[in-house]
């Protein structure tokens, strides 16, 4: 049975496995969330973050919980048609969404998966305005 979906409206939160795993945490706050995930150990558990209100100031962060966890996969960004994809570097650790470049608009969406111990596989679309730009970088 799926759990039911999580409204965040917080300018932060720490993601927990009993709590978070295996259900949609929907982001409803204009202003930007930073969520910090669990450490990646391997166990399998999938995070799932909704865009339910389009970020105007700020950002929305998803960030790893230590310099030994990485980031592998990617995102499909688009503005129109076209859209691109962007892969998580080797070293990547946090997305960005700013809410235009980058993704933030509402509709877009990130999984995460704990595929190993230090990995997170990482898939999702992301609505995006103008030029898009990568959300990936290494800031843990």
């Amino acid at each position: 049975m799926a759990k039911q979906p999580i409204n965040v409206t917080a300018a932060t939160l720490t993601v927990d496995r009993d709590n978070h795993a295996g259900t949609v945490v929907t982001v409803n706050r204009a202003a930007g969330c930073t969520i910090t995930l669990p450490a990646s150990i391997g166990k399998g558990d999938e995070y799932t973050f909704y865009v339910g209100t389009t970020i105007t100031s700020n950002s929305f962060i998803i960030k790893v919980a230590n310099s030994s966890d990485t980031m592998a996969g990617g995102v499909s960004i688009s503005t129109d048609i076209a859209g691109i994809t962007m892969l998580a570097g080797g070293t990547n650790d946090t997305i960005t969404m700013s809410g235009s470049t980058t993704g933030g608009v509402a509709g877009s969406w990130v999984t995460l998966k704990d595929v190993a111990a230090n990995v997170w596989m990482v898939n999702g679309f992301l609505c995006s305005t103008g030029t898009e730009a990568t959300p990936f970088s290494a800031t843990v």
